[in-house]
């Protein structure tokens, strides 16, 4: 009889093999930057503004020659200890009318996180590096040897992916961040690359949805 396939851990299904200072390692050998992106009340801009800003976002589009992935973060907004602040700080308070106040304002905020859910959302932008993009940029040692092991056997590239291949990766990686936050700094949107721990906390939270590390 054949044997039974082994039994599959969580890990298994998880793509990501490492996670060092502020880039994902993949077990296929590529990797990943995230980069958080603020956002904007498009709405209460102008309409000259609002062309202006879908015109730069088209130019931005038009002028990168690698693969983006734009991610949504929807989260139902934990707001017990946002509510225990409020009565702790009800209780210290010692004019009456303010404190009446206080007590209406936490019956308000309670009533209206009980009628509906109130969601948080952040947004990414992915910075991927495949290995074969490296190939003819002055890699030593990779060419197509390297860029085929990176495929049939990413567990073993990435366990010998030494300190000096990962900085030049991480160089090249760096430039893409560094086109990509230019251009959405230009629309007036502020931009930061997570670092490891941040990372950590997205990726943990993002196979684990309800908890943080």
């Amino acid at each position: 009889m054949p044997t039974p396939p082994k039994n599959q851990s969580t890990k298994d299904f998880v793509e990501i093999a490492d996670i060092r200072e502020s880039v994902a390692v993949l077990k296929d050998g590529s990797l990943r930057s995230v980069i958080e992106v603020g956002s904007m009340n498009f709405e209460l801009k102008s309409a000259d503004e609002q062309m202006a800003i879908i015109s730069a976002f088209q130019n931005f589009l038009n002028s990168i020659d690698f693969p983006l992935q734009i991610a949504v973060n929807s989260r139902k907004l934990e707001i017990g200890p946002y509510m225990k602040s409020l009565n702790e700080l009800t209780q210290s308070i010692s004019n009456e009318l303010m404190k009446i106040q206080a007590i209406e304002y936490t019956r308000f905020i309670k009533g209206l996180t009980e009628l509906a859910n109130i969601m948080s959302k952040k947004f990414y932008i992915v910075v991927p590096l495949y290995i074969v993009e490296t190939i003819g940029k002055g890699e030593q040692g990779t060419g197509i040897l390297g860029a085929f092991r990176s495929v049939v056997s990413p567990s073993k590239f990435t366990k010998t992916l030494t300190d000096q291949e990962f900085e030049n990766y991480k160089t090249q990686l760096s430039q893409k961040n560094q086109f990509v936050m230019d251009s959405i700094s230009g629309l007036g949107i502020e931009t930061r690359i997570l670092g490891k721990e941040e990372l950590m906390n997205l990726y943990y939270s993002y196979y684990n949805p309800g908890h943080q590390l």
